[in-house]
């Protein structure tokens, strides 16, 4: 396998800015497993499923992680992504190269942080003058969605993205990405899935740095994976392992889901709860599990 066998176009103009309305009006593209592939929408799933099934979605919560200030003359953008504790927080920098020890970022009257340390991995620690809950009020009135690059904004982003690039889930604050596959459902098909039998629960995974960052393996398994916190609930694992014991199919909407069901499944059959960090690529399921990555 080779990074490169995963090449291919993808004109701009094919690239969604907002997201359609209503959200589940979204394409899928269903596999059978008879083979071949079929087109649909998001709001075709509860036909596709079957009544006693569970869906599993990632509830986490992401903040409004991305700052642009100045370092004197010039203009800095920050990426916040690991809250370090006493107002210090490591940032990926765009120009992080250009950055010094001790140079101060301002972003707003009130609102400013020194760089700390510089990083090998490129990138820096900022220790902001505000901590806490002042901290976070200031974020949420100056900073912007981290969206990811292929999606473009000016600079200081869209406010329409503070409700774009949340799901319905979203209750955890945490992650610097959205978990795009729950972007999709919509209070009317949570009802639609709930008439046809389908049950659904959370869990929370922080979708941390790594999703920024690109492969530069030639060997994709050579590639290292950065760590995310996740947490699967007693709760939700007993519902997990319920459906499981009744011939229920479990689903995890999307691959973040995946990979924080996946260590506790290899730990134990029973069901446990999971307060860990996990650096992994989760593999397909196989046998009786089910998956989806709409």
């Amino acid at each position: 396998m080779r990074l490169d066998d995963f090449d291919f176009e993808l004109p701009r103009r094919l690239i969604a800015a907002h997201p359609c309305e209503p959200r589940d009006a979204a394409r899928l593209l269903v596999i059978p497993a008879s083979g071949g592939l079929r087109d649909r929408r998001m709001s075709d799933l509860p036909a596709l499923l079957r009544p006693g099934d569970l869906l599993v979605f990632n509830d986490t919560k992401v903040i409004p992680a991305r700052l642009v200030g100045r370092r004197t003359a010039a203009i800095v953008e920050v990426t916040l992504y690991s809250d370090l504790g006493g107002g210090a927080w490591r940032a990926f920098a765009k120009g992080a190269r250009r950055l010094r020890i001790g140079d101060r970022l301002v972003f707003a009257e009130g609102f400013a942080a020194d760089v700390a340390e510089k990083h090998p991995e490129g990138d820096v620690t900022l220790r902001f003058d505000l901590e806490g809950r002042a901290f976070h009020e200031a974020l949420a009135r100056y900073g912007a969605m981290p969206l990811p690059p292929y999606i473009k904004r000016p600079r200081g982003g869209d406010p329409r993205d503070r409700a774009d690039y949340q799901t319905i889930f979203a209750r955890a604050e945490g992650a610097v990405a959205a978990p795009t596959a729950g972007l999709h459902f919509t209070p009317a098909l949570l009802t639609a899935l709930a008439d046809r039998g389908i049950g659904w629960k959370t869990l929370t995974l922080h979708v941390g740095p790594g999703t920024f960052l690109p492969v530069k393996s030639a060997d994709p398994r050579d590639h290292k994976m950065h760590a995310a916190w996740g947490i699967l609930s007693a709760e939700t694992a007993e519902r997990i392992a319920a459906t499981r014991r009744t011939g229920g199919g479990s689903l995890r909407s999307g691959r973040r889901a995946c990979a924080c069901w996946r260590p506790q499944q290899a730990r134990t059959a029973r069901s446990t709860l999971l307060p860990a960090k996990h650096g992994c690529i989760s593999p397909p399921a196989t046998g009786s599990e089910r998956s989806t990555c709409c």
